[in-house]
């Protein structure tokens, strides 16, 4: 009688491994995605503040605040590109310049980030205050 020293993994023990990374993975991937792009928003905070520090400086130097991102410097999209910037609105008081997310950001809970020339802008369907926060 000769006996095989047998040595692997069997069929259903490859098969348990398989469904336990899967499940893992179900669980683990949406939370991941969630931080990616909670992550990704100090993109469009951080590009706010330069549109704010851009502004402010435009308007010291003009009667009224700039109606394009070509006058103050700055290019359409966030620091990554995560983010379109916009100046939805400029005049000799107010203006209103928005971060709408791009591309793999796009799916962000958040949505749209604004600010004016008191800061951020909570209203309407912009990003609300928890969303601010990093």
């Amino acid at each position: 009688m000769v006996l095989y020293n047998q040595r692997g993994f069997t069929l259903i023990e490859l098969m348990i491994v398989v469904a336990v990374v899967g499940i893992l993975t179900a669980i683990a991937y949406p939370s991941y995605t969630a931080f990616i792009q909670k992550s990704r928003r100090g993109d469009a905070i951080a590009t706010l503040a330069d549109f704010r520090i851009e502004q402010e400086k435009w308007r010291a130097n003009n009667i009224t605040y700039a109606t394009s991102t070509a006058s103050l410097g700055l290019s359409g999209s966030s620091r990554d590109g995560y983010y379109t910037m916009a100046i939805v609105s400029a005049g000799s008081s107010a203006y209103q310049v928005t971060a709408a997310p791009a591309g793999a950001q796009s799916t962000d809970t958040c949505g749209t980030f604004a600010i004016d020339e008191n800061g951020p802008d909570y209203s309407g369907s912009n990003a609300d205050a928890d969303c601010w926060e990093r």
